[in-house]
């Protein structure tokens, strides 16, 4: 038989009955008969019905599926689109709104005078070429999609590093609107410039500005606006400001004038106010206990040199560690800050408790004794009262010359004028004390009652001095 004819099934199925039933059987022609028809009825069958039409009703149109309408949509929109070009070019001014959400912000560094924060960063223009017709609002894309459509060339001006987070994937957000409207978002990390003025350290308020613009469009081809509520933030608990209290934000905009071209500059200013509980422990304290410790010397004998000179050599050199220390992890300034200045008065305060014994001690020994004297001394007449050793200085006249004589035990004769001499210059003899210049416009001071003086001085200024400082750094 020829083989071409073998391809019509009927024709098969007649040459497989004939040739393969033997030996024949009863009925073998109704059986033949009988396959002959079912195969007739599915050559007549169209393609697709019978046992494939169950899966030809699972077949979705194309015309309705949503992800062939969005890639249709978007070769459509990049058909002919150069992202070299900004929106609207030659025909108006492209309007980049903005708004911010602050994720953390700090540490505050003083050293480097830097702060770190980390924000999602938000920018919606509009964009004629990227608009579309259908039922679906907004296209929600990756990251892909963002290097194949203009984006604005936005850079932080005051910033000294920035990372864009990257993981697990790139932390970018593109949403295309069918009116033309694209947001674009980014998370970043951000180290940016905070000049920190420490005139008033550590009391200091400080403003921590953010600063933006366009890199290359001045802003006769592209503006910013702030969005309405554009500046968020997140919980203030999770912020690392270890230092400060965060106590409020301030956004502005202006007009910045370079060689280039005037640029539109946006500004988020974090105001900062600092806590002082670090350095009262670290600084304050320390240095007003040692300023007191200074002060035993003033109870301690005048005879006890070696105790009242320990004493005083070991709180200056505790004063001197105390404000190496205050100045550790503070920038190198020229100027002088609060902390400079409270450290300094009670360096100064140490340093003339001990001064006070060395003068002290030197002025009491070196008083002539009268049984030391190699000439005769002048005498005084008989029945006179000799005074003991005063030191006259000039208060404006407040009291008058010769002053009554005091029953001290601590006070000591004063040695006589010796013959042909003239007194000394700060201890004067009774008879040239009664006239001449050291009459009037003079006060006594006993040299053995310096210690009594120095108890009643030295508290007092040190406390006036606190109640000054701290009145003029906290409340003016």
């Amino acid at each position: 038989m020829d083989i071409r004819k073998l391809a019509n099934p009927v024709v098969k199925t007649q040459w497989l009955c004939a040739e393969t039933m033997a030996p024949r059987l009863p009925g073998r022609e109704s059986v033949c008969l009988t396959a002959l028809g079912v195969l007739v009825l599915l050559s007549a069958l169209p393609a697709d019905a019978g046992l494939s039409q169950k899966h030809v009703s699972d077949v979705i149109d194309d015309s309705k599926d949503n992800i062939t309408i969005f890639t249709r949509i978007l070769d459509r929109l990049l058909d002919g689109y150069d992202n070299r070009l900004r929106p609207g070019l030659g025909d108006s001014v492209t309007e980049v709104k903005t708004d911010i959400y602050v994720t953390s912000f700090g540490p505050v560094s003083d050293t480097d005078m830097e702060y770190t924060i980390d924000i999602f960063f938000a920018q919606t223009w509009y964009d004629r070429r990227l608009r579309f017709n259908s039922t679906l609002k907004a296209l929600t894309l990756n990251t892909n999609m963002v290097s194949r459509i203009w984006i604005p060339d936005t850079f932080f001006r005051n910033s000294k590093r920035a990372d864009s987070h990257w993981i697990t994937t790139p932390n970018q957000l593109l949403r295309i609107w069918n009116d033309g409207k694209v947001l674009y978002t980014l998370r970043l990390t951000i180290e940016a410039e905070c000049l920190l003025q420490l005139q008033n350290f550590p009391m200091d308020t400080h403003s921590c500005p953010l600063v933006f613009s366009s890199y290359g469009y001045p802003r006769e081809e592209i503006v910013y606006r702030w969005r309405r509520y554009s500046i968020e933030v997140s919980d203030q608990r999770t912020w690392r400001l270890y230092q400060f209290d965060f106590t409020g934000l301030r956004n502005t905009s202006e007009v910045l004038r370079t060689g280039a071209g005037e640029y539109m500059v946006m500004t988020v200013s974090f105001d900062l106010s600092r806590r002082m509980g670090y350095f009262a422990i670290q600084t304050y304290i320390p240095c007003i206990l040692t300023v007191v410790l200074s002060w035993v010397s003033f109870w301690i004998k005048r005879d006890s040199t070696p105790a009242r000179t320990s004493l005083g050599i070991t709180t200056v050199l505790t004063m001197t560690t105390l404000s190496t220390i205050s100045r550790k992890h503070l920038p190198r300034v020229s100027y002088i800050t609060a902390m400079d200045l409270f450290v300094s008065v009670c360096f100064i305060f140490v340093f003339a408790a001990l001064m006070e014994y060395a003068t002290l001690n030197y002025l009491v020994g070196n008083k002539k004794p009268l049984e030391h004297n190699s000439r005769k001394a002048r005498l005084p007449p008989a029945g006179a009262q000799v005074m003991p050793s005063f030191t006259a200085i000039n208060i404006n006249n407040i009291m008058h010359w010769p002053p009554e004589i005091e029953d001290d035990e601590d006070e000591d004769p004063g040695s006589p004028c010796l013959e042909g001499k003239e007194c000394e210059r700060f201890f004067c003899c009774i008879e040239d004390c009664q006239t001449g210049m050291w009459r009037e416009g003079r006060v006594r001071i006993h040299i053995s009652r310096l210690d009594s003086y120095s108890r009643v001085f030295f508290p007092t200024a040190f406390l006036l001095f606190n109640i000054v400082y701290w009145i003029a750094y906290l409340y003016l």
